[in-house]
Order: C-alpha cells, then structure tokens, then sequence
C-alpha cells in the first residue's frame, strides 16, 4: 500500500507535507451475514465471518457488519500553503472497537523509515478515551504533537499536577478564575462546533494563566513547564509570586502608548492572579507555585494523560489544525467509498476471513493512493514538466543515463 507513497515522495510530490496526519476508523462491511437467531427453533446462527463484529460510527447512521479499517491520512493544517496529494499513509484491519490505539500507532510507525517529518496528530474521541500507553504516549515518542477532542463529561476541569491543573488538555495556574477554569464544562457538541462569542472570548482569556513550555521532552517523556508569572516576559502578574522569590515592584518606565507592543507588554497590561486572602503558608503551597518550573514525567497525571494536548483547546490555533485534519481525513474516507473501487461495498471484496479481507482492502487503497497521485499531477505539474527526484537516487533494473524520466512517465519507488 505504501508504494504509491514512496512513488510520490521519489518524484518530489511530497515536499509541501510537513507531518500533520488525521487518523480515523471506517467500516469495512463484509457480504456474509451476521449472527441471527432462527425463527423457527430459536437456535443461533454464527456468521460465517467469525472475527467481524458491528461498526458502530460516531453519527447517527446504522451500524454496519464487518472490520473496521484504521486509515492514517496525509493532512495539512489551515496554516500549511504547500501543495501535496492526499494520500492514505497507513492501514489497519482488525474487529471493530478492538485495539483502536494500538492500531493506530502500528499505522504511524513505518513514515519514519519513509523518511517523512512528524508533526501533529489529529484523532477523534474514540482515541481521546485509550489508555495513554495504549495511544497518546507512543504517539509523543514517535515524534508526533496530539491536537484532541472531548465528551461533554470530560470537558472543563480534568484534574491536576504538582498544583496546576489540567483544563482541556492543558496545564494551567491554579487560580486561574473559576469562570475560565469552567468555560466549558457541560457543554454540548453543537456548542463546541460553533463557539458563541461569549466562549470564544473566554477561551482566550485563559491564555495568559497557561504554563508555558520551558523544556520539550528528554528521552524519558520527561517535559519542563514554567509558571505564567516567572520569567522575564511574565504573562500575569501575581501577589503570590513575587512574595515567595522576592520580586519587588517594577519600576516606572515610559512607553509610548501607539506603540500596541510595548502596551501589551506592560504589566498593568496583563492579567492579575487573585490568592485567597489571607493566603497559604510557604510550605503549604502546591510545587508549581513555590517554584519558577515543574517536570512532567510519563506517569505523573496517571490516566488523566490520554487528555494532554499541544495546543488549547478552542483556540485559533486548535481550530485551524483539528477541524482542517479531520476535514482531510472525513474527506479521504469519502473518495474511498465514493471511488470505482469503493471500500465501503461488500460485493467488491467477496472473500472470507480478515486475512483475505486485509489483502483485498490493501489493494483498495493501493489503487486509490495511485489515482490520488495521477489527479494531482495532472491538476499541479504541467504535462512537459519531468518528474524531480528526490532524496536518493534511483536503482533502475537498465542502465541509467543521467536523464530524468518524462512527465508522463512514473520512476521506480525509492528504496
């Protein structure tokens, strides 16, 4: 299945990816039929496709007999300008509902020795909901960013970490204020989808309280994060802070007041924390807030890690990377079933047993992933343009004289 891949990275298709894959799950029905009961006596019939089970999807439409395939997708985020083809990048087949992080993350391993980058890796709440060393922590040592969704009960306020609490997905100060904190507890999914501006302004005021990233991960998973009042371009001021390290008042300096930058800058520009008063005894205080930094280890927010994401939740920079991925990754399932080939017709793929299944599925998405390839450079290289190879040279079977093949031609997959 990866050839076409190779194929297209070899003549240089896939210079504009940066990394960025949508993962997902699609039903793969089967033409045997399910289990039953028979009328007449009340006995079960087992189905012939003994390891097949009922692909249930997230929307409303029935669910479907048969495998679920797990297809990582070649996406870009709003912020990508590059040109490249969508392609499949990796293929799983297995019973539905079963080993869904685990599949996921055998479809991520093989792009490293294709020489692709890592960038983020967007998945639905089927993939939130794993076990972290099922999904979201051999994701991160692949090299991968994770931008997630959440149920309505695992919106909000998710739990914590040597003080700082995880909203959303994201570490923050403890007394970041409760309207913040609960944006977006209770909310439905329409609500989500379509923000009011009401939300959409609550999510930005909850940028400041962020911890920043002060260390990316060390070989152990280790990461380093900083309090939002530490630091030389604090985002808060905070009472609590400068008492504990003995930070004096600044002194007055003059800004020019046209300048947007050196007003956003200043500290009666930035949010203020509010201790209780009176407040905690030194010894009292959670880490995060006795201490410029904290270390994250693999194990320190326990289950509650499968929620951690690299980027806000809600924010702009949220939007523009999840709900373009997956708008990618929705829309590659389509032309799969939408195709000659169609994936989602059972009558194309009569044979039993997941083995047979798997190869037939492979070879589905082999054909697809060529067509990808022929309708981009038709759309993107002009028809007298050769091909550019890329990386490595090629090994043809005849000798080879120095002359790039024509652009009608196709050059043989890179090793």
């Amino acid at each position: 299945m990866l050839t076409p891949v190779r194929w297209g990275k070899g003549c240089g298709y896939l210079a504009g990816f940066r990394g960025d894959v949508g993962i997902d799950t699609t039903a793969a029905p089967v033409f045997a039929r399910p289990p039953r009961t028979r009328r007449s006596t009340g006995e079960l019939i087992a189905s012939t496709e003994i390891t097949a089970g009922w692909h249930h999807s997230a929307g409303n439409d029935p669910p479907e007999y048969g495998y679920s395939a797990t297809l990582t997708v070649a996406a870009r985020t709003r912020s990508v300008s590059g040109s490249f083809p969508q392609l499949a990048l990796g293929l799983v087949l297995d019973t539905p509902h079963k080993r869904i992080g685990a599949n996921a993350i055998t479809t991520l391993k093989p792009l490293a020795a294709l020489g692709l980058p890592t960038a983020f890796a967007v998945v639905d709440r089927a993939y939130t909901d794993q076990q972290p060393a099922h999904f979201a922590q051999p994701a991160r040592e692949l090299g991968y960013k994770l931008a997630l969704d959440y149920k309505v009960d695992q919106r909000g306020v998710q739990g914590s970490a040597h003080g700082a609490l995880l909203i959303d997905g994201s570490l923050a100060c403890p007394l970041m204020p409760d309207k913040l904190a609960q944006a977006t507890t209770g909310l439905d999914d329409a609500a989500i989808r379509t923000p009011s501006q009401e939300l959409t302004a609550l999510i930005a005021a909850r940028e400041p309280y962020l911890l920043r990233l002060k260390q990316s991960a060390n070989t152990d998973g280790a990461i380093r994060f900083q309090c939002p009042a530490a630091g030389t371009s604090p985002s808060v001021t905070c009472p609590r802070f400068d008492r504990l390290h003995q930070r004096g008042p600044s002194r007055p300096t003059a800004i020019d007041l046209t300048d947007a930058r050196q007003r956003a800058a200043h500290s009666a520009a930035k949010p203020r924390v509010l201790p209780p008063q009176p407040d905690l005894k030194a010894d009292q205080l959670p880490k995060i807030c006795s201490q410029h930094t904290i270390t994250i280890r693999k194990n320190d927010l326990g289950h509650l890690d499968k929620f951690r994401q690299d980027l806000a939740y809600l924010s702009s920079s949220w939007i523009g990377t999840y709900k373009s991925v997956r708008a990618n990754t929705e829309g590659i399932n389509g032309r799969l079933k939408g195709h000659d080939l169609d994936l989602g017709n059972a009558k194309n793929r009569l044979a039993h047993g997941r083995v047979a299944q798997t190869i037939l599925i492979a070879l589905l998405v082999t054909v697809a992933n060529d067509h990808f390839l022929d309708a981009w450079r038709h759309t993107h290289q002009p028809p007298d343009e050769p091909d550019t190879l890329a990386d490595t040279p090629q090994t043809p079977a005849e000798p080879f004289d120095g002359t790039p093949p024509a652009g009608q031609s196709r050059p043989s997959p890179t090793p």
